[in-house]
């Protein structure tokens, strides 16, 4: 049992909110179970000041999204001389940037769709690149954002430059590749389990298949051959040290194997604030390994410091 204290940052204010809410929660009970003394702290702008008057031992930080994993909170955590959990202001930086996350990972040797990085206005008129391809925003969670162009289609998705799109103006155009979707967490210097997501009902893991009940399955240890799911679990290791991660990260993969077995492995992109609820992708994988999750986030707790 631990006298140390605890603040878990959770909600906060950006489109991954009810997503924190439910990380944060569930952290929060197990690390009480677990011996620790916690305080939930629901982040709004005054989040500095909140800290400095409770004085935790360490923040557990369950935000998604802009301002909870893109640097920001993360300086203020150092700022404030706080440990704090999963990795620090530039791994956090760069990972939250998609465009810039994949020259990092393409130059250490990780296989990446061919993309380009526009403006969302500059493809109102005319196809960016062949059909099928895939449009996102370069810094947004959870799939916020996400549109698949089929092959069919005659004209870009001009959801893209319309007043409700609310995810930034730049966006990074993809190729899209078909296949499975395959992840797999690293804790510390060890890749965990690698897990395939399968969408029930869903086009690809968007938001729904990600959160609501019965969106996905998650098949773990994933059915694939020995030496890809080596090769995965090493991508995802190089992705987490190359993008200089700490703590706990998870690296996002589609395999296409509809022409061969070694087929195309694609890296998408390295989560560093992954889900943590008990079901949530990355404790399941610890749970494969043998944690339960109480024992998982004891682990990241202890591993907590600054300078990340």
């Amino acid at each position: 049992m631990s006298s140390k204290h605890v603040a878990v940052l959770l909600g906060g204010f950006s489109s991954e909110r009810p997503v924190s809410l439910s990380s944060g929660k569930a952290c929060a009970e197990a690390l009480e179970a677990e011996g620790y003394r916690v305080t939930r702290v629901d982040v709004e702008r005054d989040v500095s000041a909140r800290l400095a008057d409770l004085k935790p031992d360490v923040v557990f930080n369950a935000l998604h999204g802009p301002f909870g994993e893109d640097g920001t909170i993360q300086g203020i955590l150092e700022y404030l001389q706080i440990p704090y959990t999963h990795s620090g202001v530039l791994a956090s930086a760069l990972a939250m940037d998609k465009a810039r996350a994949k020259v990092v990972a393409k130059d250490a040797g990780i296989p990446v769709a061919e993309s380009l990085v526009l403006n969302r206005f500059e493809i109102i008129s005319a196809h960016p690149m062949p059909a099928p391809y895939v449009v996102k925003p370069v810094k947004e969670g959870s799939s916020f954002g996400v549109v698949i162009v089929q092959e069919d289609q005659t004209h870009p998705p001009q959801i893209i430059s319309s007043p409700e799109w609310s995810y930034g103006e730049q966006v990074i155009v993809e190729r899209y590749i078909a296949g499975r979707e395959l992840t797999c967490g690293v804790m510390g210097d060890v890749a965990l389990g690698v897990t395939e997501v399968v969408p029930l009902g869903h086009g690809f893991y968007d938001y729904d298949a990600k959160y609501a009940a019965g969106g996905s399955k998650h098949v773990i240890p994933a059915k694939i051959s020995p030496n890809i799911y080596q090769k995965i679990q090493s991508l995802s290791l190089r992705a987490h040290q190359a993008i200089g991660c700490r703590g706990v990260s998870r690296s996002d993969f589609r395999y296409d194997d509809r022409f061969s077995e070694d087929g195309e492995i694609i890296w998408l992109e390295i989560n560093t604030q992954p889900g943590m609820t008990p079901t949530s992708l990355v404790p399941e994988m610890a749970g494969h390994a043998g944690y339960s999750f109480g024992e998982f986030l004891r682990w990241m707790v202890e591993d907590a410091s600054c300078y990340r």
